[in-house]
């Protein structure tokens, strides 16, 4: 993994280092991003293994300043073409203190999941991202986006991704969170299926939330 800093040090967005030859990367402008973003939801890269097809789900502009990493549409993101519309998404912006106004707004908040598309049913809710869609376009992505400064990593497979840390559990994780390279947020998911994860470990509502809240109106304040 790549920590992109500026000229300044400061965090600007994040990659990984060996993907770099999957996509041709180019200095970053809407009229590019627009085309790439035209491309990710054409791909069919892995639609023979979607039980729904491919419909894949992204938000992502050269302005944006927070980018969300979770994990895949459930069937109701997948429907709509909305992501976070759901609700893991009101759970989401509740942790934030977003109204769905300003979480939808592409201009200050990308949303990229590791797996672009719905993945399909499990034995225990939905199946992994799919593991094609982040190698392939994730790179390309974020380097369309120099004006990123705080990126909020959702669940394990994004932080596996990302995170290249000593932590054996979600959970030791997040609570060490201050301990991630800088700009880099680690957050338990925020589906109903966590409710038991939120229960026992009370201190992330009560001491990460309002921080990480704190961090991202703070960051919004400024656009």
């Amino acid at each position: 993994m790549i920590v992109k800093l500026d000229a300044k040090g400061q965090f600007s967005g994040i990659f990984m280092a060996e993907h770099s030859d999957k996509i041709p990367l180019q200095p970053a402008n809407t009229n590019r991003m627009d085309n790439l973003l035209n491309e990710v939801r054409a791909c069919t890269l892995c639609e023979a293994h979607l039980p729904l097809g491919s419909n894949p789900v992204v938000r992502a502009s050269p302005s944006a300043r927070l980018m969300i990493i979770g994990q895949a549409p459930g069937t109701r993101v997948h429907k709509t073409g909305i992501p976070w519309n759901d609700p893991s998404g009101d759970r989401l912006r509740s942790w934030l203190g977003l109204d769905r106004e300003q979480f939808y707004d592409s201009n200050n908040i990308a949303i990229m999941p590791m797996g672009f598309c719905y993945p399909g049913k499990g034995k225990s809710g939905d199946l992994p991202p799919r593991p094609e869609c982040a190698p392939r376009w994730h790179e390309a992505l974020l380097e369309q986006m120099p004006q990123l400064q705080l990126t909020l990593l959702i669940g394990q497979y994004a932080q596996n991704y990302y995170l290249k840390d000593s932590y054996k559990t979600l959970t030791e994780r997040v609570r060490n969170w201050r301990s991630c390279p800088p700009g880099l947020i680690p957050l338990p998911h925020p589906s109903p299926r966590n409710q038991l994860w939120l229960r026992r470990n009370p201190w992330f509502e009560e001491e990460v939330i309002p921080e990480i809240r704190r961090q991202v109106h703070e960051l919004l304040d400024q656009s």
